[in-house]
């Protein structure tokens, strides 16, 4: 290791202790030592000293301790001139003492309401890990970038976040380059929103204006090790591992590097993150600590991107698709808003459709694309056009239940190219062109562009030819339309006939194991992933696709119990695919052996004591719940891979499902969810209250306005004579 990045990191890691205790002293003055301390909504208190050190920091006292801690045990002096000692063990500490001092240091600005900044996200929850956990595992999200600083201009910023953008690669900007920050400048060009949070959607999120913000993108990397890796707190060694391996980020650094950068960068390389910067400084390049180099210099910002993905060792594709505009799934939540509109189609604007059939081989001319009517160049700028899609699928191993799967794609394909927006489907599809895309060239025609080479590209194993036609003459899409919407109606009913009896084969889920190695989902007609992205027919697809990917057929094999839903095949596969640690799985039991959770889940299942119920509650909800828990810290229980008896993760459409928790008594258990929650899924579940004889449930399920504590609940349920408390005893 060099001596001068050395020398600078252990300088770099005094200054921010130094200010950590400045702000910590300044905070114990004014609020005292008892002062709770917390960042908001974690289960992971100061989550950096959690996974590290162990400790739990509620208050200042807490606080005080540990930077003690780090003062006397990671601290050093600058190598000597004239001395020879090793310093690669020091300037490694120096990084974990500025991250932790970083953490302190960010705490004390949340605690005086100084954070986030206006303009800036600050601290990311553990609600949005949760959230995007499916794409981090499913590569859709290869990897995230913590962009440090500046570019030289705004036209070589914008260049910069394309091509992250490009290999979906989520980037954080973080701090300033002589005042001018990366966000100033991608805003100056309308490449991102002003709203911070709305950055997520579209892959590049503005954390904090300084270079301390970047304490935000690390300690939510780490807590990708205590949240799937299933480590514990204090696991210092497994939770480094675990980010090296596992988690795919690395540190791009444009201008000057401070010390205070230089020790924020030991920090991370303790991570297993590399650092690639655009200015003259020394390299680290002996494989160690990191993957492969440490420290890398590259000064052509044309190619510092494919740099940073080398050093790295980030798995991405980048597929060039033949149309006027940028393809990539960091594009799939832009919004294009009015003003910024060429022309839409549907919503209330016009008819609009989109209907994907089943075709035989010498049916289909593969790549085909037909406008039958107008193009878009015939409306007037903010106009609307009636617009059909028709698309013909053929392939030696295509099957009729894949038609709907393979339609639902066409959300994802439309809105991977930038300036085009994708909302809605079948007859309910609203799609709008930017201004900017109708310049670039884009026209109707690349509609079937991107749905030949998507649908080819994903799904090369069931499809082997694709053709597409483009509609806008009103009579030709009213005539199609009774076709597709009665195709529709009979995928509805296919699927909704379908039950976990009438199949001898349900289909595991590992794609998790990336980030949660012994969790498993089994996936059955009646009850769909826990992260809600996949059900049966997803899993059947998925294994026709890759027949060695994370989706296998499991038979079922010997019942061992109707009842909680157990299967001794089930059994079988479940403990050597779980790394032979669970041993039992019952699919429909909230209480014996039930399903492991990842941390991907979209709500959580608790049981509520005094209640004789189960509660749900979804992770976007952030308030309290009545067994004093909020949704963070109750997933900080049930994720990782572990069985948990009496806490489960579910996807929400499972609450509809007869086979909900059936192994005690199903729906009439619930006694509390979130308002959202309940009117989101009200449609769903007001029919099956009606077919249990209760029609009036949903209005004796308590939520967030009439309870969020046990007795409010009790009291209110008792009033409302709910079910659960005369059904037999949960435990």
């Amino acid at each position: 290791m060099s001596k001068e990045v050395a020398a600078a990191a252990i300088r770099g890691s005094h200054k921010v202790v130094n200010w950590a205790e400045e702000a910590l002293t300044k905070s114990i003055a004014e609020h005292g030592k008892d002062a709770r301390v917390e960042f908001p909504e974690t289960a992971f208190f100061y989550p950096m000293a959690y996974a590290l050190l162990g400790l739990e920091i509620k208050t200042l006292a807490d606080v005080q301790e540990e930077l003690e801690w780090v003062k006397r045990e990671l601290l050093s002096e600058e190598p000597g001139d004239h001395v020879w000692v090793p310093y690669l063990s020091k300037t490694l500490d120096a990084g974990i003492a500025t991250m932790l001092a970083q953490e302190i240091l960010m705490g004390m600005r949340y605690l005086n309401g100084e954070e986030p900044r206006d303009g800036w996200h600050g601290f990311i929850s553990d609600t949005i890990l949760r959230t995007l956990g499916i794409q981090l595992v499913d590569g859709r999200m290869p990897g995230f970038a913590a962009v440090i600083g500046a570019a030289p201009d705004t036209e070589t910023a914008v260049k910069i976040i394309r091509e992250l953008q490009k290999r979906n690669i989520l980037s954080f900007l973080i701090g300033n380059h002589n005042g001018v920050t990366m966000r100033d400048q991608l805003l100056e060009a309308g490449v991102i929103p002003e709203d911070p949070k709305a950055g997520w959607d579209i892959y590049v999120v503005p954390l904090g204006p300084d270079t301390e913000s970047g304490i935000y993108c690390l300690n939510w990397a780490m807590r990708g090790a205590l949240t799937f890796g299933g480590h514990k707190k204090g696991d210092w060694k497994s939770c480094l591992k675990y980010t090296q391996d596992r988690i795919f980020a690395f540190g791009l650094g444009l201008g000057t590097i401070d010390d205070h950068k230089y020790a924020m960068g030991a920090g991370a390389i303790d991570m297993g993150f590399p650092v690639i910067c655009d200015t003259e400084i020394p390299e680290i390049r002996p494989t160690g600590v990191c993957t492969y180099e440490e420290l890398v210099r590259e000064l052509d910002h044309d190619a510092i991107v494919a740099r940073c993905i080398d050093v790295r060792g980030v798995k991405v594709t980048v597929t060039e698709i033949d149309v006027p505009v940028p393809v990539a799934a960091a594009f799939e939540g832009e919004t294009v808003r009015k003003e910024e509109m060429q022309l839409q189609f549907g919503s209330k604007y016009s008819s609009c459709f989109e209907y994907l059939q089943m075709r035989d081989m010498d049916e289909v001319e593969d790549g085909k694309v037909e406008l039958i009517g107008p193009d878009c160049d015939t409306v007037e700028q903010g106009g609307a056009m009636p617009l059909g899609i028709h698309i013909e699928v053929a392939g030696r191993k295509m099957q009729e239940d894949f038609e709907s799967i393979l339609e639902r794609q066409t959300h994802t394909f439309l809105n991977h190219a930038h300036g085009i927006f994708h909302m809605g489907q079948r007859d309910m599809a609203w799609i709008r062109i930017s201004k900017e895309a109708y310049a670039a060239g884009f026209r109707l025609k690349h509609f079937g562009t991107l749905l030949h080479a998507g649908l080819k590209n994903d799904f090369p194993a069931i499809v082997d030819k694709v053709q597409v036609t483009i509609i806008t003459e009103q009579d030709k899409i009213d005539a199609l339309l009774p076709e597709a919407r009665k195709a529709y109606a009979a995928r509805d009913e296919r699927m909704g006939s379908m039950t976990d009896e009438s199949v001898d084969i349900f289909y595991s889920c590992t794609l998790c194991q990336s980030y949660a190695p012994n969790h498993v989902c089994i996936i059955s007609p009646e009850r769909l992933g826990l992260c809600g992205a996949y059900n049966w027919l997803d899993g059947k697809a998925s294994y026709e696709i890759n027949p060695t990917g994370p989706n296998q057929p499991v038979e079922k094999g010997e019942c061992l119990d109707p009842v909680a839903g157990e299967w001794k095949n089930i059994n079988e596969f479940v403990y050597v695919k779980s790394n032979r640690t669970i041993e039992r799985f019952c699919a429909y039991s909230l209480m014996n052996y039930p399903m492991t959770s990842c941390g991907c889940f979209e709500c959580i299942l608790a049981v509520v004591p005094g209640t004789n119920g189960v509660m749900i509650v979804n992770r976007e909800y952030t308030g309290m719940t009545p067994i004093g828990m909020k949704f963070s810290t109750l997933a900080g229980s049930v994720g990782g891979g572990h069985q948990t008896p009496g806490f489960l993760g579910v996807g929400r459409l499972y609450m509809a499902s007869k086979k909900f928790i059936s192994a005690e008594g199903g729906l009439p258990r619930l006694v509390w969810m979130p308002k959202e929650l309940k009117e989101d899924m009200r449609e769903r579940l007001q029919p099956r209250c009606e077919e249990l004889g209760m029609p009036d449930l949903l209005d004796k399920i308590a939520d967030e306005t009439v309870a969020t504590d046990l007795a409010e609940l009790v009291e209110f349920l008792t009033k409302k004579e709910h079910p659960a408390l005369t059904m037999d005893p949960l435990m």
